[in-house]
């Protein structure tokens, strides 16, 4: 069986090319994603290159219907608004920032600017052979399709927290504690 790989693999780093055919091999792939991805605590999405599966697809975890959606040959037609820092409001009204971590990353967190609206496209595979989809994604599927769409470029969200000035957060001992990005070799 599988095992999600954890950074610093050169597989996370891989840019994968448009899968052009659906064949047992891929289906068996998906199946392994879709299972890891099913049983992952605090899982919301799974790109293949962080199975070591050099191969365009990624899966995203609905948890209302208890399924994980397969995404091939995913892309970003269009962005609305600009890249921000996303916030969380609770109950109250009190904000806080929206903390992205990444199963590759083991406890590690932090902020990324995304787009919370997107046109999205991909394929799916119905009877055998691979669909073509699109449609709009707003806020958390929004931003796990981007981050998912990175891992299939070989660009990894401590990447983004970088460049974006972001914050970066290590959890040690039940706590949250302020980490340079730096720490982490690139």
């Amino acid at each position: 069986m599988k095992k999600i790989v954890i950074y610093p693999a050169d597989c996370l780093r891989v840019k994968t090319k448009k899968l052009e055919t659906v064949n047992p091999e891929l289906l068996e792939d998906i199946k392994i994603l879709s299972k890891i991805l099913e049983k992952g605590e605090n899982a919301a999405g799974l790109a293949a290159t962080q199975l070591n599966i050099n191969k365009r697809f990624f899966g995203i975890k609905n948890s209302a219907k208890n399924e994980v959606n397969i995404f091939i040959n995913p892309k970003i037609e269009e962005t609305y608004g600009e890249k921000i820092f996303p916030k969380i409001i609770d109950k109250n009204d009190n904000e806080e920032d929206f903390l992205e971590g990444c199963l590759s990353f083991p406890d590690y967190y932090g902020t990324v600017k995304r787009y919370l609206k997107i046109d999205a496209s991909w394929q799916e595979i119905v009877k055998g052979k691979l669909i073509s989809r699109r449609e709009i994604l707003n806020g958390f599927e929004a931003i796990v399709f981007q981050h998912e769409l990175d891992h299939l470029d070989g660009i990894l969200f401590i990447d983004h927290v970088k460049n974006d000035r972001g914050k970066f957060f290590k959890y040690i001992n039940k706590k949250m504690v302020d980490w340079d990005v730096n720490k982490i070799s690139f």
